[in-house]
């Protein structure tokens, strides 16, 4: 806890973020840090709650309930309450590997199952997170601390996303010889090409990354394993092998027109601009362009929103984002209690960039997209939709039912399907290594994360379908405690 009456002495405070009109003008971060003595008020506003909630990681009816990282979240929001920050970042990297990553772009499933949530604001958590993090590297806290012992083991990570980072961060701390195998010229998987810059810088990325290989590990880039370079060859030359490749294979909509040029994933959108604006400040041209275009955002999800913010910054003509579901309420419903994830609506960046762009929320709820409209060069030109009503059949389930007369025509040169993903991509390492799969087609893997295969581990949204950074990190985690396990008898 924080301090006994902080919870009714303070108000939840967040840091003031740069002004939407600003912001899309850069693709410089939009958020910052409170000042010290209001951070310490934060801090202080985590109560004696007797059962913190927020650090327990758990399912409870098919919902996210707090930190699957088990962060010690009151004992770190105490230890910032009473100035004592460097044992507060200790206290943190106990549990996270990349609090920086995490306290910049996790949804904060820990404030969702916050005990003080119930009846007022929750405890600021996640920006207490960055703050600590970001103060460590500030005052030269978090420096290279390679293992003085070594095992001799040799262990090869494919995909270095924060699945495999994590993974290849406990193992090298465990003394082993750790190799992380990435298919693209950059470190850093979904952390480097899949979020924008806006939302993590890619210097934070890389800052992290390089303490690594001080640290020992070894990096190498444009090894698209399972394809240009054999997995088989991993698995010969290695220990030990843990793929965390991701679950990268998008949700396709395939209706009418859908092979017109200008309809592209989300994820194609997002690494193509990051990629270029790494590499040339956008100046190559390698990226897919909204500039004078009106865009359409089919998904209402992170990625989705990451499309908006981005198209923005391009300088798009319009914009207009769809969401099949219809719009969460403003509190929670009966049947999604505490401490559970609350499903509520809210307003994420980039539709408080649009809103201010264009004078509203850029979100249509309860749009089904019916077909693609292209001109005689096989470019989309419009989309047509129907709005739908979710109602609920004899079992209870939500059954989808088209609005009679509802049909209408959008307006669009750019169309950014940002419909989730499906899971991993079952070529390559999967196919050659005759993996065995779930159900959902992930990798099936057993309590110690250990495929059908000795010796083949695996971890993250390969193995879980795609989720948040947290669990793959946790994933990540526990992957490593299964390989330590395999390679040296000894069960931490």
């Amino acid at each position: 806890m924080g301090k006994a009456t902080g919870f009714m002495e303070y108000a939840r405070a967040l840091p003031v973020l740069r002004a939407p009109g600003e912001r899309v003008l850069d693709w410089n971060e939009f958020h910052g840090h409170l000042d010290e003595s209001t951070m310490r008020e934060q801090g202080g506003r985590c109560m004696d709650c007797g059962v913190p909630f927020c650090h327990t990681g758990v399912m409870i009816n098919g919902a996210a309930s707090g930190c699957p990282l088990n962060n010690l979240i009151p004992d770190w929001n105490h230890l910032v309450y009473t100035g004592n920050w460097r044992a507060a970042l200790n206290a943190l990297h106990k549990t996270n590997n990349f609090p920086e990553f995490t306290g910049r772009v996790c949804p904060a499933p820990c404030e969702g199952s916050c005990v003080l949530g119930i009846s007022d604001d929750p405890v600021t958590i996640k920006s207490i997170e960055c703050a600590i993090v970001d103060r460590g590297f500030e005052e030269g806290w978090i420096v290279p601390e390679p293992p003085l012992v070594r095992s001799g083991k040799r262990v090869a990570i494919v995909g270095s996303g924060p699945a495999g980072l994590a993974c290849a961060d406990q193992l090298n701390k465990a003394g082993h010889w750790v190799t992380v195998f990435e298919k693209s010229d950059r470190i850093g998987g979904l952390l480097m090409y899949g979020i924008p810059n806006m939302k993590l810088d890619k210097s934070i990325v890389q800052r992290r990354v390089d303490l690594l290989a001080a640290e020992g590990i070894e990096f190498v880039c444009n090894a698209d394993v399972g394809f240009s370079y054999p997995a088989q060859k991993l698995v010969e030359d290695f220990d030990a092998v843990v793929l965390c490749m991701g679950a990268a294979k998008p949700r396709d909509l395939p209706i009418e027109g859908r092979n017109l040029k200008g309809i592209h994933f989300a994820m194609d959108f997002l690494k193509a601009n990051t990629k270029s604006l790494l590499d040339s400040k956008h100046s190559d041209g390698a990226y897919i362009s909204a500039a004078g275009k009106d865009v359409i955002v089919i998904g209402g999800g992170d990625t989705g929103t990451d499309c908006v913010g981005t198209s923005l910054r391009h300088g798009c003509r319009s914009l207009v984002q769809f969401e099949i579901l219809p719009q969460a309420g403003e509190l929670r419903a009966n049947d999604n209690p505490w401490p559970q994830w609350p499903k509520i609506h809210r307003v994420d960046y980039g539709q408080e960039e649009a809103a201010a762009a264009y004078g509203s929320d850029p979100r249509c709820y309860s749009i089904k997209s019916e077909s693609f409209v292209g001109d005689e060069e096989g470019c989309v030109q419009a989309i047509h939709t129907t709005e739908v009503e979710w109602q609920k059949n004899g079992n209870g389930s939500p059954t989808l039912k088209c609005v009679p007369g509802s049909n209408r025509s959008w307006s669009s040169q750019l169309v950014l399907i940002a419909m989730g993903f499906v899971g991993p991509t079952q070529e390559g390492s999967i196919a050659e290594l005759n993996l065995a799969l779930t159900n959902r087609g992930t990798v099936a893997v057993d309590e110690n994360k250990m495929t059908n295969v000795p010796g083949v581990f695996a971890a993250g949204d390969v193995e879980r379908g795609q989720s948040l950074i947290v669990w793959a990190i946790a994933d990540g985690r526990r992957a490593a405690q299964g390989v330590n396990e395999y390679l040296t008898g000894f069960k931490p």
